[in-house]
């Protein structure tokens, strides 16, 4: 009899792969698990379902300590482990353009997303590219609804995760210039939460040697590969830009070796919310992030 885990997403790409990769390579399972996965729906946080005890893991990000910690409060679940040490949005322009520069984004019309982090994050690749956020006109659309506006003439540029962007290119509708990632370098971008109380488990040990084996797996596995066994999962995805998608990730050094949320990285990702206003002091490691179970 397997023992169920239930994984929540915030959202869910291609840029998560690590984490998916524990169900789609079979990871979990071989650790006794029959995992269920859920998105968390709109305008709730994963972190939520964590609290009430209806989710075990959740991706998310350690900037979601943040908001408590403003108001006072301790964080209700905490950060164990990273999924990505890196931005994943891209900018895609209406044509190729080998020699961009962040500069040519002034006087344009960009549909960026508005999210908190992703903003957060734009907002500071700009300023670390010397580009005053203020020369763009940032267009505000539901993430939801970005796509079709760019594919329906809105914009000169868009702001999105992968693979929306790669589907873009695959579609001729528009062309990667620039990685925001690239821009910032690395930060704690995304990463797996629980509870303190889970944690100490001995559920949480398996689960976290099954990710430690899914992550070795997506960064050492072609792309194609990875593509197959998660194209499940991205039923509206042409297979060949979920990988296209992959590789960009894997080049882009997003899932390094190690699982740890480093201090440097969580530093890095307090300047970018200084930067952004969106704290008013810089919070401590240890109020966010702890170790990942041992096993």
């Amino acid at each position: 009899m397997s023992d169920e885990i239930s994984i929540q997403f915030t959202r869910f790409s291609a840029f998560y792969s690590p984490l998916i990769a524990t169900i789609a390579g079979g990871f979990l399972q071989q650790e006794g698990f029959a995992p269920r996965h859920s998105i968390a729906p709109a305008g709730k946080s994963a972190i939520e379902g964590v609290v009430a005890g209806t989710v075990h893991v959740c991706q998310s990000a350690p900037s979601q300590g943040f908001g408590p910690l403003e108001k006072g409060q301790k964080p209700p679940a905490v950060h164990f482990a990273q999924i990505n040490e890196m931005d994943g949005f891209f900018l895609t322009g209406r044509a190729a353009d080998p020699a961009f520069t962040w500069d040519k984004l002034r006087g344009t019309r960009v549909l960026v997303d508005h999210g908190g982090q992703p903003l957060a994050m734009f907002k500071y690749a700009c300023h670390r590219r010397g580009l005053d956020y203020k020369a763009i006109t940032a267009v505000d659309v539901p993430s939801a609804a970005m796509d079709a506006a760019f594919r329906n003439g809105d914009g000169d540029y868009i702001h999105q995760q992968g693979p929306a962007p790669q589907q873009l290119e695959h579609d001729g509708a528009g062309h990667i210039v620039a990685s925001v990632g690239q821009a910032i370098g690395p930060c704690a971008f995304s990463s797996l939460a629980a509870t303190r109380e889970w944690l100490g488990t001995d559920a949480a040990k398996r689960f976290m040697r099954a990710y430690r084996k899914a992550r070795a797996w997506v960064i050492a596995t072609p792309a194609a590969t990875i593509a197959e066994a998660e194209a499940s999962f991205f039923p509206e995805i042409d297979q060949a830009v979920l990988g296209a998608t992959i590789a960009y990730y894997q080049k882009l050094g997003c899932w390094t070796p190690h699982v740890e949320i480093t201090r440097p990285a969580f530093e890095a990702t307090l300047d970018v919310f200084q930067h952004a206003r969106l704290i008013t002091k810089r919070h401590a490691y240890d109020d966010v992030v702890v170790p990942p179970p041992a096993g």
